[in-house]
């Protein structure tokens, strides 16, 4: 696959961006998902940021333990779907909310509005990925160069949404 697929490439200035230490990315999901749970869910930004990408909080359930897990990703809006990247921290391998969604597709969603949503996750392919993925290196331009850094091709998640009755799910009101 060529860089404008994510897995081979470089920045925009011919160099591989530099990749944050394991430990510093952990640390920034913490501090994410607590400034999060302390702001009462305010801590999200929207896609009219000017970021160019907005946040939200996905829950999913353990493939293994059948519990909630929460964390905060990045996302852009494709129509009704939201758009986001399993890139693990841009180390190896793909992250546990992809690999349980893979699983149980169906996940709950909170946008910096705070109303949760159901969502039913699907892997971007073809065609599909490759104009996806050219929405995110237009918002970040070193894209590329993390995703080259890597042996493990980077999913492109589309979450769209559950609309109608099928959208009740036995997490509505856990408010995690």
């Amino acid at each position: 696959m060529s860089g404008t697929t994510g897995t081979k490439g470089a920045t925009s200035d011919g160099g591989a961006p530099r990749v944050p230490p394991r430990w510093f990315v952990r640390t920034a999901w913490r501090v994410h998902r607590a400034l999060h749970r302390l702001s009462g869910g305010r801590f999200l930004w929207t896609t009219e940021s000017k970021r160019g990408w907005g946040t939200l909080r996905l829950t999913t359930v353990g493939r293994r333990s059948g519990q909630e897990r929460s964390v905060i990703l990045g996302y852009l809006e494709d129509g009704p779907n939201l758009v986001t990247l399993a890139m693990n921290g841009w180390q190896e391998g793909h992250p546990a909310w992809w690999v349980n969604l893979r699983e149980r597709p169906e996940a709950m969603v909170r946008l910096a509005d705070g109303e949760p949503r159901r969502y039913r996750a699907r892997a971007a392919v073809g065609a599909e990925r490759d104009c996806l993925w050219g929405r995110w290196t237009a918002v970040n331009g070193d894209l590329d160069g993390y995703a080259a850094q890597r042996t493990t091709t980077a999913p492109v998640v589309v979450l769209e949404p559950v609309s109608g009755c099928a959208a009740a799910h036995p997490t509505d009101g856990a408010g995690r």
